[in-house]
């Protein structure tokens, strides 16, 4: 390995869990506001899983009042202090970039059912 794969290496973290596109996520992430630092969550379905490594970010989805929000978190970034999966999702595509257009009912997702 060479000098910067040895670097990604080192910045990656342990803890992150396993999760694909279509699970609900709670990502606790650090919010600086004014000179106070403090953990907010978002909760959302993950959209979209891209990059690799070190590089790797995740696409959160949510809908907070009637409007669509999305999130974009690195996962081995310093800021993003956990993430814990909350329900795992069946779906057929790995970038659920179509859930944008749908509303309600429509934008559900079928839930795997745990085995025991």
């Amino acid at each position: 390995m060479n000098l910067i794969d040895v670097l990604n290496h080192e910045q990656q973290k342990e803890s992150v869990p396993e999760f694909r596109s279509g699970d609900t996520v709670k990502v606790y992430s650090k919010v600086v506001e004014g000179g106070k630092e403090r953990v907010q969550m978002f909760e959302g379905v993950v959209t979209v899983r891209k990059g690799g490594g070190s590089h790797e970010a995740v696409t959160v989805r949510r809908v907070a009042h009637g409007v669509g929000v999305e999130k974009t978190f690195l996962v081995h970034s310093p800021r993003v202090e956990k993430i814990e999966v909350g329900k795992r999702g069946i779906v057929r595509r790995s970038r659920l970039y179509y859930l944008a257009e749908k509303v309600g009912k429509a934008a559900r997702i079928k839930e795997k059912k745990a085995v025991r």
